[in-house]
C-alpha cells in the first residue's frame, strides 16, 4: 500500500532589492543529486522536528541565514517517490531577510544568487518550485503579508 508521508520542506528566502523583491535561488554541487540543478532551500524533517523548525534548521543550514520574519505560506506541494512507494507532502514556508544579509551556501550548494522574481522561477529546475513562487509572490509581493500577517507569519 502506499503511504503519505510529511518528510521534506521547501523553504523561499526573499530580500529588499533595487528594483523589487528579490529570491534566493541555489545550485546543486557536483557529487549529490541532481548536480548543476537549481533550486530553493529544501530538506528532511528530522525526527521530533515540526516543519517549522525544520524550515529554520534547514535554512541555517544551507544559506548561514535566520529570517528576520517566517512565513507559512498556507500552501502544501506533493511528488510521488517511486523508490519507497510514498506519495510526499511538502510545506512551503517563506523567510525574509535583511538586504545586507551575506550567504554562507552548504556543501551540497556550490553557488548562490539573489534574483529578481521572472529570473529565479526561470532557473528553478522543479516545476513545483515555479508554481509555489507565484503563491510567496502573491502573498508576501510588497513584503509583508498584509492583512493575513496574523495567520501566517510564523516567527
Amino acid at each position: 500500500m502506499t503511504s503519505l508521508q510529511v518528510s521534506f520542506i521547501d523553504a523561499y528566502l526573499l530580500r529588499s532589492g533595487a528594483s523589487g523583491l528579490e529570491v534566493l535561488v541555489l545550485r546543486r554541487a557536483p557529487g549529490g543529486r541532481s548536480p548543476g540543478s537549481w533550486e530553493t532551500v529544501h530538506g528532511h524533517i528530522e525526527p521530533g522536528e515540526t516543519p517549522v523548525q525544520a524550515a529554520l534548521r534547514e535554512l541555517r543550514e544551507e544559506t548561514g541565514l535566520e529570517p528576520a520574519r517566517l512565513y507559512n505560506v498556507s500552501r502544501v506541494e506533493a511528488f510521488y517517490r517511486h523508490q519507497t512507494n510514498e506519495i510526499v507532502l511538502i510545506p512551503v514556508f517563506a523567510g525574509v531577510v535583511d538586504p545586507r544579509a551575506a550567504v554562507r551556501h552548504s556543501a551540497e550548494h556550490d553557488r548562490a544568487e539573489w534574483l529578481e522574481a521572472r529570473e529565479a522561477a526561470a532557473r528553478f529546475s522543479w516545476p513545483r518550485e515555479r508554481r509555489a513562487l507565484d503563491d510567496v509572490l502573491s502573498i508576501l509581493g510588497s513584503g509583508g503579508a498584509g492583512l493575513l500577517e496574523d495567520v501566517l507569519r510564523v516567527c
